[in-house]
């Protein structure tokens, strides 16, 4: 019999395997970020380490749920930090940062289903809801350290950094070895990249025909392509707007981000029930309000409570349209289907809206009016499917 329970050793192994790894991602970032600065690439090249990443997502968004279904999740967890510490390791040898930031990107699109997917092979039923809660935890706690722990370190020395990360991988790696092996739920060697490329453009089509399902996923894929695209909209905004020139402060702006998702979240789950998800969307529209007005912050109390608003609006917007999307996806494809329709979605706008900044910072675009920009037509986006969601209500 499996060990179950909220604290046995195997979960508690996962979530201690979660915080290591989701806080090396964040600060990988950070110290990439400083080592293309020292060796002087362009400015506007600093997010195309974000398109190699999000590009594995989706190349690998058909395949990865069956393989981790195929194989002990532990196991491909293990296997998934080994291909970001190798992708850290890289970077900080010298290999090129673009291929190597993939490589990790790899490693990250292996590692999400199968983090998700044991849960509920280590909880009861009983006990998943506050599973998904701690794991919800440790990644958002991973979030804050990663963000602050990367930017200072960068500042200090960026090869320390990334070795430093790179042995938090390994200790992640490490975490995953106290995972029990647990029978995969498909047969062994079942996994067919074939035949989960047909069963994934079928789920797809099934999933976008739902109208409630549809909207969610147009939303949820719009908060985190705005979200990633703002991360390098600070880097790029904190020297011009307040004359700082640091690693640290971008991301502790980006952690500020973090703290208000977290309020958001929690005001959501007080205030919006699952049937009246679409509450949330005004909130939505609010994110990119938010981001004009840091355009015209020019002191540091500004920006700091200008962050906050950016993430409580984002904390209340996604939660809802995400427990929606769960919700219809497993009544219709599985939940675990749904996550792989939700990654392919999201990483796909993520690559379009960090390519169309890309795009406007190779162009010589002021970044103030970049990212004027850039939240006006957040806005008018979630205004549309705000729009979009009353109309189909009404028929």
């Amino acid at each position: 019999m499996n060990p179950r329970g909220l604290w046995s050793r195997g979960l508690v192994a996962v979530l201690v395997a979660q915080f290591l790894s989701a806080l090396a991602d964040n600060a990988l970032l950070f110290g990439a970020l400083a080592l293309l600065r020292n060796d002087r690439y362009p400015a506007w090249t600093a997010p195309l380490l974000q398109e190699f990443f999000v590009g594995a997502y989706i190349l690998l968004a058909p395949f990865v749920g069956a393989f981790a279904d195929s194989r002990p999740k532990g196991q491909v967890m293990f296997l998934a930090n080994g291909m970001k510490l190798a992708g850290a390791a890289g970077i900080w040898i010298g290999v090129n940062p673009f291929l190597m930031y993939g490589l990790v990107g790899i490693g990250a699109a292996s590692y999400s289903p199968a983090k998700y997917g044991i849960l509920s092979e280590l909880a009861s039923a009983q006990q998943l809801v506050r599973a998904n809660g701690l794991m919800e935890s440790s990644t958002i706690a991973a979030i804050l350290a990663g963000a602050i722990a990367g930017g200072t370190l960068a500042d200090w020395n960026v090869q320390a950094t990334l070795l430093i990360v790179a042995a938090t991988y390994a200790l992640a790696a490490c975490a995953n070895l106290l995972i029990p092996r647990l029978e995969p739920q498909r047969a062994a060697g079942s996994f067919s990249p074939g035949k989960s490329l047909r069963e994934f453009a079928g789920a797809l089509r099934k999933l976008l025909r739902m109208p409630d399902a549809a909207m969610s996923l147009a939303g949820t894929s719009l908060f985190w392509g705005a979200g990633s695209t703002l991360r390098f909209l600070l880097v790029a905004w904190v020297p011009a707007a307040l004359g700082i020139v640091s690693n640290r402060m971008p991301a502790y702006l980006n952690a500020m981000v973090a703290v208000g998702i977290v309020i958001g979240a929690a005001l959501a789950a007080r205030f919006v029930t699952l049937e009246r998800a679409t509450r949330a969307l005004p909130a939505g529209v609010l994110i990119g309000v938010a981001v004009c007005l840091l355009a015209g912050a020019t002191t540091l109390p500004v920006t700091f409570a200008v962050m906050a608003l950016v993430g409580a609006c984002g904390g209340f917007f996604v939660v809802p349209l995400n427990a929606l999307l769960q919700e219809r996806g497993s009544e219709s494809v599985g939940a675990g289907t749904a996550i792989g329709i939700q990654n392919l979605a999201e990483n796909t706008l993520m690559l379009l809206m960090i390519g169309l900044y890309m795009g406007a910072m190779h162009a010589g675009a002021p970044v103030r009016a970049t990212a004027i920009g850039f939240g006006a037509s957040l806005s008018l986006a979630i205004a549309a499917l705000w729009i979009y969601n009353h109309r189909q209500g009404e028929k």
